[in-house]
C-alpha cells in the first residue's frame, strides 16, 4: 500500500491506497514530501505539531495537503516522517507530528514547488481499502 503519481501534462495527480483513513492521510503526506524533496536525506532532528480540521473528508484531505505544502514551502521545514492521528467527533480532525529539519536545498534535493492542493479530481472512497485521488497544482 501507499501511492503513486499517475500521468498529468502539468499537475501532480497522486493515487493512494492504505487499509484505512488514517494511513491514507499519512500516505498522502508522503506524498507531498517526497515530490518537494528526497525525504531519504532528512534527519529528524526536530519536530513540529500540525492539526488541521475539517467539515467532511474532502474538506479534510484539501487542509491537511495545504498544512504539509505550507509546513514545507513556506516554513521550510524539511520532514522525514509523520506521526497521525485521525478523529471523528463531529467534523473531521488530524493531530500530528511532522519530524525533520530546517530545509537545506541542496542537501535535500530539493524537485519542485507544489503551489496548492485542488478539489478538481478529488476522490476518496473507503471499501476494504481506502483509495485517495487528489491533484496538486504545481
Amino acid at each position: 500500500m501507499g501511492y503513486r503519481l499517475l500521468d498529468h501534462a502539468t499537475d501532480a495527480i497522486v493515487e493512494v491506497t492504505a487499509p484505512a483513513l488514517e494511513a491514507a492521510f499519512l500516505s498522502a503526506a508522503e506524498s507531498v514530501a517526497d515530490i518537494t524533496l528526497d525525504r531519504e536525506t532528512v534527519r529528524e532532528r526536530e519536530q513540529r505539531q500540525v492539526a488541521v480540521s475539517g467539515k467532511d473528508l474532502d474538506y479534510l484531505l484539501l487542509n491537511w495537503l495545504e498544512e504539509v505544502i505550507y509546513l514545507l514551502i513556506t516554513e521550510g521545514f524539511a520532514v522525514r516522517r509523520f506521526d497521525v492521528r485521525l478523529f471523528r467527533s463531529g467534523a473531521y480532525r488530524i493531530d500530528a507530528v511532522a519530524y525533520g529539519e530546517p530545509i537545506d536545498l541542496k542537501r535535500h534535493r530539493f524537485r519542485v514547488e507544489i503551489k496548492a492542493p485542488t478539489f478538481h479530481q478529488m476522490e476518496i472512497r473507503e471499501g476494504r481499502t481506502v483509495t485517495m485521488r487528489f491533484l496538486l497544482d504545481l
